[in-house]
């Protein structure tokens, strides 16, 4: 408890000290976790579910409107490379709009997640094998934090898809 006299407003909630001369930090506290539960967060996993939305549906459209770049990466292993980039560009725009349409968000955020990791390998393909993609050659610059961010785009695909609140879920 902190001394304070009088009344203290922090998130629309007022706290006074009831005449014991004390107000209870913990309850400002507690106020705040609830405005980032309540607002800020719904707001950022929206912009973001939007954002990843749009990555996904215009990564789906390249797919399937210039597969070149895409077959050139695709590991060697890969059965009907044509065939698997062309369906990848599918999986990718309904993803998107999934993640969108809250009757299947849940069930696109993991699709997209599960997506995100089966195409992992072409990334480290592409990089360990210094492959020329439409024309341009990229180096670890490019390739060192796109294999990094990987796990990244799969825990966000999750989290916009609302299958997961970690790390920001509620604690206590």
């Amino acid at each position: 408890l902190a001394r304070l006299r009088g009344c203290v407003t922090s998130n629309d909630n007022r706290y006074c000290d009831q005449g014991s001369g004390e107000i209870d930090m913990g309850a400002i506290h507690d106020g705040k976790i609830q405005l980032w539960h309540r607002k800020v967060k719904p707001m950022i996993r929206t912009a973001l579910r939007w954002l990843l939305a749009l990555f996904y549906g215009l990564a789906g459209y390249a797919h399937l409107v210039r597969p070149e770049g895409f077959l050139a990466i695709t590991p060697s292993w890969v059965p009907a490379p044509e065939l698997v980039v062309a369906l990848t560009g599918v999986a990718e725009i309904l993803g998107a709009a999934g993640l969108v349409w809250k009757p299947v968000r849940r069930w696109a955020g993991i699709g997209l997640a599960l997506y995100a990791l089966c195409v992992w390998p072409a990334n480290f393909n592409h990089a360990f094998n210094d492959i020329t993609m439409s024309g341009v050659n990229l180096d670890w610059s490019y390739h060192a934090p796109r294999l990094m961010l990987q796990p990244v785009i799969i825990w966000l695909a999750l989290w916009v898809g609302e299958v997961t609140d970690w790390p920001f879920g509620r604690r206590g």
